[in-house]
């Protein structure tokens, strides 16, 4: 681990169904546990101004999805559907039997997927800034979920992910940190997470036709201007799920990195009550 990264909580590679990943665990050791999932083209570091706040009530595990983040690759899992399967087989692993989850990005149709099959396993969800309709992405999104398999396999995606947050964050991540996503789209690793987007037009009319029986209480929060993810696809998900609050909030698609005050606080007031009004 690179030193001057910032302080998640202890980090450490695991093997859960097969694969290597890794993880960091943080917060109280009471509490229902959350589960944070990293976004696309960044890690679980995206999540080191979060982790503070939520970790004064909550056991933390903050998870590089496989694919993405510093985790390993496999075919079968680089869908929503694949994913979300994968996110219930951690759940066993880590002995977690109610959670609550927070995925931005590609963890949206992934979690909701998840608790589609198992609403026992959540207590609720964070969602936002993913597509929820392949007509509804945008920019360079949409032109990924369009490529050609081994479209990027001769091109060292390195400088593709690092670029595009360091041109889409409103407020420059660390060096260190910026160098973590840089490593997370290293090699022909940018093409193999490509085709997570890739599976949208088949899996994502399946997500959309399961939405109504989602019981779980839902937080979506949108990046007013985001350019690839437009609010727009928040919105179809606030119309569809059942028990939902939808919030936009003064930033891009990293609203995360935009303004992480404001996009934790959401949450924070979200786990501690607002939730259960829903």
């Amino acid at each position: 681990m690179h030193e001057d990264l910032p302080d998640v909580g202890v980090v450490e590679l695991t093997v859960i169904d097969g694969l290597r990943v890794r993880l960091a665990r943080s917060g109280t050791n009471q509490g229902i546990p959350i589960l944070l999932t990293s976004p696309w083209p960044e890690s679980l570091y995206a999540f080191r101004d979060l982790l503070p706040v939520l970790g004064r009530r909550s056991p933390l595990i903050a998870l590089d999805l496989p694919g993405f983040g510093l985790s390993d690759s496999r075919p079968d899992v680089m869908s929503p559907e694949g994913m979300a399967n994968f996110i219930l087989r951690t759940a066993v692993h880590l002995g977690i039997s109610r959670m609550h989850a927070i995925g931005p990005d590609i963890g949206t149709p992934s979690l909701l997927f998840a608790a589609a099959q198992r609403p026992d396993l959540f207590e609720s969800l964070v969602v936002g800034g993913g597509a929820t309709n392949p007509d509804l992405a945008a920019g360079q999104l949409k032109d990924l979920i369009a490529s050609e398999p081994g479209a990027f396999a001769e091109i060292d995606g390195a400088p593709i992910g690092a670029e595009f947050v360091s041109q889409s964050a409103r407020i420059a991540p660390p060096p260190a940190v910026l160098d973590d996503y840089r490593q997370a789209s290293a090699g022909k690793r940018f093409e193999d997470a490509t085709n997570f987007v890739r599976a949208y037009p088949r899996d994502l009319p399946r997500l959309e036709r399961i939405m109504g029986g989602i019981e779980t209480p839902v937080l979506i929060l949108a990046g007013r201007d985001d350019p690839i993810v437009p609010p727009e696809n928040g919105r179809f998900l606030a119309a569809r799920l059942p028990r939902n609050r939808y919030v936009e909030l003064d930033g891009g698609h990293l609203v995360w990195e935009d303004t992480p005050e404001a996009y934790a606080g959401e949450i924070e007031r979200w786990l501690a009550s607002d939730y259960r009004a829903l």
